[in-house]
This record gives structure tokens, sequence and C-alpha cells, in this order.
């Protein structure tokens, strides 16, 4: 049996931030104690998936990933907005440390405070007085902008669970991040801005990324991108960046949305099994302009352990890149397969379900680029593709 699929994509270039926009953003402050350094306060400003915005509001329903994210050099919390407004929409909890703001910090002690905070929250999910009880999962990711960057290449090393690293504008720290980068073998991406001459990648996140020895790491360069920009507008941070060469030669928005499309996919992928994000994510790369990157591994599923029963079955799809029609083949024969088109900013285009080996699209008015099948059977069992539009 054919199916005929006619459908109508347009290709959008990266003009927004990839979120599913399923979540408000809530909001708490706490503070933690850490008994292994004579109770060591550590004060942190915390933004969660809730179903109305505010100020310690309900949490919303589910299981969440952690991150804790290390602010800049006598950089406030408060400079991320941009950070926890992308990422906690798709479904994250996110933790701001306030510890080690001070003109002469420690890097030590604010890498334990971003370590001792993983473990924090997920004892929180498992306290039936907690308000976060039963809404944190086992995975994690430890972040961080600058210094907070290079704090969290030391983290990594003081929590064994901790299971992704992710960096903007990473700056060497004292103890030196990229020492700690040797024995780092966790999944990280590290972002650079090329025009960064607060902390040239050269100096600073290219190093630390050659030093990783993760099995699967990455490195996005961001053409005429800043170190400033990766946050919002701060006196000190830009006080700082004025002085130096050279300068950023693209605006703090385009900086963010080319960010976070591609880390926010690199984090589903990790942090909840997505493999169409892995997909995306891949796609991003090879497709995304102003960026160039390094990678020595490939995301699909495989890096995370899934299997499924329909990585068993031969799926071809010809001829790729479409010209006028393209025919999804099954070596077997399917039965109430669906099919799903989803454009690279993550946005479900269109969904069908059929029976039968063959699966044709039909194409009327396309716009030229990289396009994902997403393929999923009765049991939810996922295989996703690539199909490049002339």
């Amino acid at each position: 049996m054919k199916k005929h699929f006619t459908f109508l994509i347009f290709f959008t270039l990266l003009t927004g931030i990839v979120s599913s926009q399923t979540y408000q953003v809530g909001h708490l402050s706490k503070s933690f104690t850490d008994v292994s350094r004579s109770n060591r306060s550590i004060t942190t400003e915390i933004y969660y998936p809730a179903n109305t915005a505010g100020d310690n509001v309900a949490i919303a329903s589910g299981q969440f990933p952690i991150l804790v994210f290390g602010h800049g050099f006598v950089m406030a919390w408060s400079s991320y907005d941009v950070v926890w407004n992308a990422v906690v929409p798709n479904g994250y909890i996110i933790v701001f440390p306030t510890t080690e703001t001070s003109i002469s910090p420690s890097h030590t002690d604010f890498g334990k405070d971003i370590a001792f905070l993983v473990g924090a929250m997920k004892a929180e999910g498992t306290n039936s007085s907690s308000f976060f009880y039963n809404s944190v999962t086992n995975k994690s990711a430890v972040m961080g902008h600058s210094m907070g960057g290079g704090s969290a290449f030391l983290a990594v090393q003081y929590d064994q669970t901790i299971t992704a690293l992710a960096t903007l504008a990473a700056a060497v720290t004292n103890p030196s991040s990229t020492t700690a980068a040797r024995s780092i073998t966790i999944p990280a991406i590290v972002f650079s801005g090329v025009n960064d001459c607060v902390a040239p990648p050269a100096t600073n996140q290219i190093p630390m990324y050659d030093t990783l020895v993760s099995s699967c790491k990455t490195l996005i360069n961001i053409t005429g991108g800043a170190h400033c920009q990766f946050a919002s507008v701060n006196t000190s941070c830009y006080f700082g960046q004025g002085t130096c060469t050279p300068q950023a030669t693209i605006s703090a928005a385009t900086q963010q949305t080319t960010t976070f499309n591609l880390l926010i996919p690199w984090l589903n992928f990790y942090l909840k099994n997505s493999c169409t994000s892995a997909t995306q994510f891949q796609g991003l790369i090879t497709a995304a302009a102003g960026i160039t990157s390094a990678q020595n591994c490939t995301l699909h599923c495989t890096n995370i352990g899934i299997q499924n029963q329909l990585l068993n079955t031969d799926i071809s799809i010809f001829p790729n890149p479409m010209v006028n029609e393209t025919t999804i083949s099954f070596s077997e024969s399917q039965h109430n397969t669906t099919i799903k088109i989803i454009d690279v900013l993550g946005k479900e285009i269109k969904s069908e379900t059929f029976s039968g080996k063959e699966f044709i699209l039909e194409k009327e008015t396309l716009g030229a680029g990289i396009y994902f099948v997403s393929i999923s059977d009765e049991n939810k069992n996922v295989v996703n593709r690539k199909i490049v539009v002339e």
C-alpha cells in the first residue's frame, strides 16, 4: 500500500530561540548548607517549569532535569534572564548559586558549590517535605558563563553523577579548568564568541575543549560573537569588554538565538533521551549560518544506549535531496506507523499515520533546507532520518 502525503515546508532561518514553550517560568530563592565545608551557606535563585509564571508558584507536574549555572566574574545571576527564559520553558530546573561575587572569588569554592547543588537538588526531589518532591530526574548538567564556565569544568571532578557539561565563553580558572578537562569524560559542549577579547577562544575555550577527553564533545564558535553577549547587559562585564578589541560584529540577540538554538536540542538529547533532538542538532551544525564547529562524534541514539525495534528495519529515503517527490521505503511492512516532518527549529510541520512499505512525500512548494523525519511505531519506538530539499 502506498500512502501519498502532500506537504508544504517553508525553510526558516534561525530567527527564534528553540523552545516548545510548554511551561511558564516559576522562581524561588533558597539557601542550602554544605556541612562538609564548615556548614558553608550556598544561596541560590531557582527557576523552574510552572503553569503560571511568578515567584513561589506551584511547580508543574512531571519530573525535570537539573541544570546548575555558574555566573561570570562580578556578575549577578540576574544577568542571565536570557538563559532561564530560553531553557526553563523546555522543561528544565535551572539553579543559580549566588556565591563568589566579590572581586577576589575562590574558583575552587565556586566549583564545589556548583557540584554540591546538583546533589542537593536531587535530594530535594526525594524529600517529601520539599517544594521539589517528585519533580527531579536523575539527569543533570553543570553550566556557566565566563568564570562560571571555567568553574563548571572544576565542578565535574566533585560529583561523578553529573550527566553533561555546557559552557558559554568559559574562562580559565585558578586552579586551571584546562587541567581539570583532562579528567572529564562526560558529554560536553563548549560555546565561544570568535570576537571575545575578554577570554579569547585561543587561550580559553579552545584549549579547554582540546584537553577534554569526553567521548562526545562539541565546540561551537559564533562568528562575530563577544564575551558579554551570552548574557543580558551587565555594567561590569561590558565595561571590561569595552576596553579591548575586537568588538562584536553581531547583535547580542543574534548571538543568544544562535546559542540556544543549538544548546536546547543538545540538552534534550543528553538529559531527556530525545532522538529527534540529536538529529536536529546535527542538522543545525551543518546548516546554521554564523558558526564554525568541531566535534569528535555525531549525536545519535546509540550514544545514550537507546535501542528500539525500528532500528532492525532497513529504512531508505530516495531521492534525497528531494527533487519532485521522495519515497520512504521500509524493508518490513509497517502497521499504524506515524511519520512526522520537523523543521530545523524543531517545529512539527506535519504528522501522518500509515500502513505499508512505502510512504511517498509529494512536493508542491518547498523551501530549500534540511528537515527531519521522525518515524514511530505503535510501541513508541522511534527512528529519525534527515531530508534535504533543494
